[in-house]
Protein backbone atom coordinates (compact mmCIF):
# COMPACT_ATOMS: atom_id res chain seq x y z
CA UNK A 1 0.00 0.00 0.00
CA UNK A 2 1.38 3.73 -0.55
CA UNK A 3 0.38 6.03 1.61
CA UNK A 4 -0.24 9.89 0.41
CA UNK A 5 0.11 11.95 3.21
CA UNK A 6 1.97 15.40 3.78
CA UNK A 7 3.95 14.86 6.86
CA UNK A 8 5.27 11.89 8.51
CA UNK A 9 4.99 13.36 12.02
CA UNK A 10 0.97 12.66 11.51
CA UNK A 11 1.20 9.39 11.53
CA UNK A 12 -0.23 8.15 14.79
CA UNK A 13 0.54 4.45 15.83
CA UNK A 14 -2.45 2.43 17.30
CA UNK A 15 -2.77 0.70 20.31
CA UNK A 16 0.25 -2.11 20.43
CA UNK A 17 1.43 -1.35 17.35
CA UNK A 18 5.14 -0.55 16.15
CA UNK A 19 5.95 1.28 12.77
CA UNK A 20 8.90 -0.14 11.42
CA UNK A 21 11.63 0.76 8.67
CA UNK A 22 13.10 -2.65 7.39
CA UNK A 23 16.68 -2.84 6.75
CA UNK A 24 17.58 -4.06 2.93
CA UNK A 25 17.83 -7.70 3.11
CA UNK A 26 21.14 -9.10 1.31
CA UNK A 27 21.10 -9.10 -2.16
CA UNK A 28 23.69 -12.30 -2.42
CA UNK A 29 23.58 -15.38 -0.44
CA UNK A 30 27.11 -16.80 1.54
CA UNK A 31 28.21 -18.39 -1.96
CA UNK A 32 27.57 -14.80 -3.87
CA UNK A 33 24.59 -16.09 -5.48
CA UNK A 34 22.33 -13.33 -6.44
CA UNK A 35 18.82 -13.35 -5.02
CA UNK A 36 15.51 -12.78 -6.35
CA UNK A 37 13.38 -9.91 -4.36
CA UNK A 38 10.62 -12.45 -4.16
CA UNK A 39 13.37 -14.30 -2.08
CA UNK A 40 14.09 -11.57 -0.08
CA UNK A 41 10.24 -10.89 0.45
CA UNK A 42 9.86 -14.21 2.28
CA UNK A 43 12.16 -14.30 4.85
CA UNK A 44 10.36 -15.23 7.98
CA UNK A 45 12.28 -13.34 10.01
CA UNK A 46 13.13 -9.70 9.12
CA UNK A 47 14.71 -6.80 11.25
CA UNK A 48 14.31 -3.13 10.91
CA UNK A 49 14.54 -0.48 13.08
CA UNK A 50 11.46 1.04 15.43
CA UNK A 51 10.45 4.21 13.94
CA UNK A 52 7.00 5.38 15.72
CA UNK A 53 5.41 3.07 18.92
CA UNK A 54 1.93 3.35 19.64
CA UNK A 55 0.34 4.17 23.54
CA UNK A 56 0.45 0.30 24.15
CA UNK A 57 -2.15 -2.07 25.43
CA UNK A 58 -5.38 -0.71 26.88
CA UNK A 59 -5.87 -0.85 30.25
CA UNK A 60 -9.63 -0.93 32.03
CA UNK A 61 -10.74 1.69 34.50
CA UNK A 62 -11.63 0.25 37.92
CA UNK A 63 -15.23 0.78 38.82
CA UNK A 64 -15.78 2.43 42.10
CA UNK A 65 -19.85 2.29 42.87
CA UNK A 66 -19.54 2.12 46.67
CA UNK A 67 -17.90 5.45 46.77
CA UNK A 68 -21.07 7.93 44.49
CA UNK A 69 -19.02 10.84 45.46
CA UNK A 70 -15.77 10.36 43.61
CA UNK A 71 -15.42 11.82 40.38
CA UNK A 72 -15.16 8.84 37.55
CA UNK A 73 -11.51 8.85 35.76
CA UNK A 74 -12.65 8.65 32.03
CA UNK A 75 -8.91 8.94 30.76
CA UNK A 76 -7.76 6.51 28.75
CA UNK A 77 -4.88 4.54 30.72
CA UNK A 78 -2.41 2.17 28.30
CA UNK A 79 0.06 -0.15 29.59
CA UNK A 80 3.28 0.69 27.79
CA UNK A 81 5.34 -1.55 25.48
CA UNK A 82 9.29 -2.43 25.35
CA UNK A 83 9.92 -1.31 21.94
CA UNK A 84 11.07 2.52 21.92
CA UNK A 85 12.15 4.47 18.77
CA UNK A 86 15.55 4.00 17.07
CA UNK A 87 15.54 0.36 18.22
CA UNK A 88 16.30 -2.27 16.18
CA UNK A 89 13.97 -4.82 16.34
CA UNK A 90 13.46 -8.62 14.88
CA UNK A 91 10.18 -9.52 13.63
CA UNK A 92 8.07 -12.13 12.34
CA UNK A 93 7.42 -10.90 8.63
CA UNK A 94 4.09 -12.75 8.44
CA UNK A 95 2.79 -10.73 10.80
CA UNK A 96 3.45 -7.51 9.28
CA UNK A 97 1.39 -5.09 6.89
CA UNK A 98 3.82 -3.77 4.19
CA UNK A 99 3.49 0.44 3.36
CA UNK A 100 5.39 2.56 1.17
CA UNK A 101 5.85 6.27 2.09
CA UNK A 102 7.75 8.69 -0.41
CA UNK A 103 9.37 5.88 -1.65
CA UNK A 104 10.32 4.23 1.52
CA UNK A 105 9.12 1.23 2.50
CA UNK A 106 7.91 0.91 6.38
CA UNK A 107 5.87 -1.77 7.94
CA UNK A 108 3.56 -2.23 10.67
CA UNK A 109 3.96 -4.45 13.23
CA UNK A 110 2.20 -6.30 16.55
CA UNK A 111 3.91 -5.82 19.30
CA UNK A 112 3.64 -9.72 20.41
CA UNK A 113 5.62 -10.20 16.62
CA UNK A 114 8.60 -8.53 17.82
CA UNK A 115 11.21 -11.68 19.02
CA UNK A 116 13.96 -8.86 19.94
CA UNK A 117 14.82 -5.32 20.74
CA UNK A 118 18.25 -3.97 20.32
CA UNK A 119 18.83 -0.72 21.89
CA UNK A 120 21.96 0.65 21.39
CA UNK A 121 21.52 3.85 23.85
CA UNK A 122 25.36 5.35 22.62
CA UNK A 123 23.88 5.61 18.87
CA UNK A 124 22.13 8.66 19.45
CA UNK A 125 24.70 10.34 21.67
Amino acid sequence: MIIEASDFRNFIVVGDRVLVQPKPGSERTDAGLYLPPTVKEKEAVRSGYVVKVGPGYPVPNPTEIDEPWKQTNHDKQYFPLQAREGDLAVYLQSASYDLEFKGKKYCIIPHNAILLLVRDEDLFH
